[in-house]
């Protein structure tokens, strides 16, 4: 690429782009590693690793909800729908309708699931998750303001907060 000159140009603007141009490569580091898990965890299970966090979500919460597995992987509930579309497919999930309220479906690992959760390579939640869930509470409040302030100056695609980083 073939540089000139700017008007203008800076020491401190020369400093400002290569934090900038630093800061994007952490971000690729940490979204790349975080697909690249994911992929492992699912070659080594036979099913995506979003599947396999999913059903581990499912095992320490027998019973749960929809939008309570939903909640736990930080997607939308149609996405969890399909996710578990899926994975009752295969026959590592059933769902039981509530003794009340029969229109609440309530989820359980089967045992096929079970013995694939024992088998998935650790961590299985998603690592980034694991990364962030083992920061100082204090650490993730600061990344948690400047991400809202980064997001603030981006055009961002509200929806794409609802699908896993495996997509």
């Amino acid at each position: 690429m073939r540089r000139t000159k700017r008007k203008g140009g800076s020491a401190p603007q020369a400093a400002r782009r290569q934090a900038a141009l630093r800061v994007l490569v952490q971000f690729r580091q940490a979204v790349n590693s975080a697909k690249q898990h994911f992929r492992w965890v699912g070659k080594q299970c036979g099913i995506s690793g979003v599947h396999v966090w999913a059903l581990l979500e499912l095992s320490e919460a027998p019973g749960a909800r929809v939008s309570e597995l939903a909640s736990a992987l930080a997607i939308h509930q149609s996405t969890a729908s399909n996710l578990l579309e899926k994975l009752r497919r295969e026959g590592l999930v059933k769902r039981e309708k509530g003794r009340g309220d029969q229109r609440v479906a309530r989820l359980f690992v089967t045992a096929a699931g079970a013995t694939l959760l024992r088998r998935a390579p650790s961590p299985v939640r998603a690592m980034l998750l694991e990364a962030l869930y083992a920061m100082p509470g204090s650490s993730l409040e600061r990344l948690d303001a400047l991400l809202g302030e980064l997001l603030g100056h981006m055009k961002v695609d509200r929806t794409a907060s609802g699908r896993p980083l495996s997509d």
